[in-house]
């Protein structure tokens, strides 16, 4: 494995951490950042990657998968009206939109991505997001919408319905691979 062993998960309070040998901490309901590394390494074109230039965006809303230990990322993306349209869109068409959630993060409008939604292992996290220093924590009422619809997107695709633009068979395999 390139990165560091996981030392397992602590759950406390309903939120999940994850220590690490380099002393990160991974907490559920927060936003982190993803290393150049794991986009070289994933060679996937629907992965939304980083901004050129040495910019941090997108930012990722990480759930942990229990079953796994994988971090599923969800890229968040503050053009919320583009993405409310094909939510509105999906919405009239199929009665309900699983591939976009719309919310707030840091008092901003902001669409998460699930349909480019990717699993990394933690060493694959760069930093947590933060504004003036203070990590910033994604709403509880948006963070239960995210887990509901990352389990059934989860589900829809066991079944072989693609929903997702990653390839996410693959790069969960990848993943494993590192544990």
């Amino acid at each position: 494995m390139s990165g560091p062993k996981i030392n397992g998960p602590v759950f406390a309070d309903g939120a999940i951490f994850i220590r690490m040998v380099n002393k990160m901490i991974c907490q559920a309901g927060y936003v982190y950042h993803v290393k150049d590394e794991y986009f070289l390494k994933a060679q996937d074109d629907k992965l939304m990657q980083n901004k050129e230039g040495g910019s941090y965006r997108p930012t990722y809303y990480a759930l942990y998968d229990e079953e796994t230990s994988l971090l599923w990322m969800v890229p968040m993306s503050a053009k919320y009206e583009k993405y409310k349209v094909i939510h509105d869109k999906q919405v009239q068409k199929y009665g309900r939109c699983l591939t976009i959630a719309l919310g707030e993060f840091g008092d901003c409008p902001t669409a998460f991505l699930l349909q480019n939604m990717f699993p990394v292992v933690p060493y694959y996290l760069d930093h947590i997001h933060t504004k003036s220093g203070n990590p910033l924590p994604v709403k509880h009422s948006i963070r239960q919408v995210i887990q509901t619809r990352i389990k059934q997107i989860r589900q829809i695709h066991a079944r072989g319905r693609k929903i997702v633009f990653t390839d996410i068979d693959r790069l969960q395999k990848l993943m494993l691979e590192e544990m």
